[in-house]
């Protein structure tokens, strides 16, 4: 999969340089002499993670080691459309005040493809209510300066990693805007396990971690609920059963109608268990 991933960044239409970096983790270095092409417009190079052991000492691995003036993740299990990068790159000279540019995506499950787009302009206080998980990782393309001259790189005290796409979307967005190409531009992959599949401890840790470090969310019920109702479903599905039913109760004192908050009272009263329901929600290419 991952050199599926690289051959679709190295065969992009779009006409200017391409720098692909390669970052490995916690494991030796596969120097994919096999992945290579001979272009002069696309170079291919690995490191080893230099920083927090983890997905973000590893992007900010990569953000430092790259020069380009833009900067774009591809996670080693999705792939991009070949014109991804030259719509986006069209998308932002139609919409130069974007804080970032996103696109589609397709998602494949074990027994469907389902296509999600994302909205064309996403502001902070949409990010705020929902997480907008059409606006994915993958499909990122960011200014270099935004990490360097703006707000910094990727949280590493963040646990686990977990959410920091989510975290970036909303410090990006405090001061613009993401503008989306209408269009499944990459293919995401959930017809395998997910990386946080099953990690529900760090899932809590880094939903809660969010909630404290953004105060805006006070400003939000309906967001608030959101992540509460996560949390409760992570701590549900490791049996801390009091302190999911806590954190049930006050997502629901914002939101009545959160349907996390209710499955999480569900899997701590012993009625449904975790792992199934998760399984369920995949296959219609939705998340926790």
């Amino acid at each position: 999969m991952l050199r599926t991933a690289i051959r679709s960044i190295l065969t992009q239409t779009y006409a200017g340089s391409i720098d692909i970096c390669v970052v490995f983790d916690q494991v030796d270095i596969d120097p994919l002499d096999d992945a290579r092409i001979p272009d002069s417009n696309r170079s291919l190079h690995t490191l080893s993670n230099s920083r927090t052991p983890g997905l973000a000492g590893g992007r900010n691995t990569g953000i430092l080691a790259t020069t380009g003036e833009l900067i774009a993740f591809c996670d080693d299990d999705d792939e991009w459309a070949p014109d991804k990068i030259a719509k986006q790159v069209e998308a932002w000279r139609r919409d130069p005040d974007a804080a970032l540019v996103s696109c589609g995506i397709r998602i494949e499950t074990e027994d469907r493809s389902v296509i999600r787009l994302a909205p064309e302009h996403t502001g902070f206080a949409q990010f705020l209510e929902s997480r907008v998980t059409e606006i994915h990782p993958s499909s990122f393309l960011m200014r270099r300066d935004m990490f360097t001259d703006d707000f910094g790189l990727i949280d590493e005290v963040l646990p686990a990693s977990y959410g920091e796409d989510y975290d970036l979307l909303l410090r990006a967005t405090r001061n613009g805007h993401v503008a989306s190409v209408p269009e499944p531009l990459v293919i995401v992959h959930w017809d395998r396990a997910s990386f946080f599949s099953g990690k529900w401890q760090g899932i809590a840790d880094g939903l809660s971690y969010l909630l404290d470090k953004h105060p805006e969310f006070a400003t939000s019920p309906t967001g608030s609920a959101r992540i509460e109702g996560q949390v409760a479903f992570a701590l549900a599905a490791l049996k801390r059963r009091p302190e999911a039913r806590r954190w049930a109760r006050r997502a629901l004192h914002h939101d009545r109608s959160q349907l996390r908050a209710y499955a999480a009272l569900a899997i701590a009263a012993r009625l449904a268990p975790a792992a199934p329901l998760i399984t369920a929600i995949n296959k219609h290419g939705r998340g926790l």
